[in-house]
């Protein structure tokens, strides 16, 4: 082989080895920070991994909020109409976190099916529910309509 073909086809080699690299690792960093929007039926059926971090959403019920007197921490109930889930979390709650309000926690689902969350996000306003809280609420027919501006949901 000709010496200035060999220098080429190593030149080329190492920039598709570096390359190659270069994407290796930008997905690994990417795979690492992926949360995936489970539902609360999809969480109490088992399909949620356990000990990874995830995003579960729905409406907290009524009811079901229970604070300790003594610390940060709180239990509550999510469903999305079919399952219920609870959730626990360590901190301050969003001012606009009451209950029948559509909710998205980030956590980890522990051995018994508890998302332990380390972050709550209430909606911002009446007319805003995160689109995969909005999704899993039609899907279960727990949404009837929006009507003047505010969401009606079946009981």
């Amino acid at each position: 082989m000709n010496p200035v073909r060999k220098k080429r086809l190593f030149i080329v080699l190492a920039i598709l080895a570096g390359v190659g690299i270069a994407v290796a690792l930008a997905l690994s960093a990417l795979q690492q920070n992926i949360n995936l929007f489970y539902t609360p039926t999809q969480i109490a059926a088992g399909e949620a991994p356990e000990g990874t971090r995830i995003r579960a959403g729905g409406l907290v019920e009524e009811g079901s909020v229970k604070r300790t007197n003594d610390s940060l921490s709180v239990a509550f109930r999510v469903t999305d109409g079919a399952k219920a889930i609870t959730i626990t979390y360590q901190g301050i709650l969003p001012d606009l976190f009451r209950e029948g309000q559509g909710i998205v926690a980030l956590g980890r689902v522990n051995s018994e099916g508890v998302l332990v969350a380390d972050e709550v996000l209430a909606k911002h306003d009446e007319n805003y529910m995160p689109p995969e809280v909005t999704q899993a609420l039609e899907k279960s027919g727990m949404m009837k309509h929006y009507e003047g501006g505010k969401q009606e949901y079946a009981k």
